[in-house]
């Protein structure tokens, strides 16, 4: 079965830098795009950064440009998401996701929280 599995959030005061990592499993992996989305306390889930399968081509969200940066080691079956300058309203569970076979998986989440 599919499982995609988070690591890496937790505290971090602001201007700061985390590294969250995604390991992939179930799938042909180097097949699919992969994407990291985030979601705070009452707000909708957002698209953070999507990368192609081949890691040729990425999209971010305006709000993390320059700031974040998603690679992907299909050798690993992992992919990573550094995150530098890190401001308290970055703060919120980060969740892989990956769309396989037609169908959402998502991972369990990781929580990052960016606070003095």
């Amino acid at each position: 079965q599919v499982q995609l599995v988070e690591s890496g959030g937790g505290l971090v005061q602001p201007g700061g830098s985390l590294t969250l990592s995604c390991a992939a499993s179930g799938f042909l992996f180097g097949s699919y795009a992969m994407d990291w989305y985030r979601q705070a306390p009452g707000k909708e889930r957002e698209l953070v950064v999507r990368i192609t399968n081949a890691g040729a081509s990425t999209t971010y969200a305006d709000s993390v440009k320059g700031r974040f940066t998603i690679s992907r080691d299909n050798a690993k079956n992992t992919v990573t998401l550094q995150m530098n300058s890190l401001k308290p309203g970055d703060t919120a569970d980060y969740l892989c996701h990956a769309l396989v076979w037609g169908r959402d998986f998502w991972g369990q989440g990781t929580q990052v929280t960016v606070s003095s």
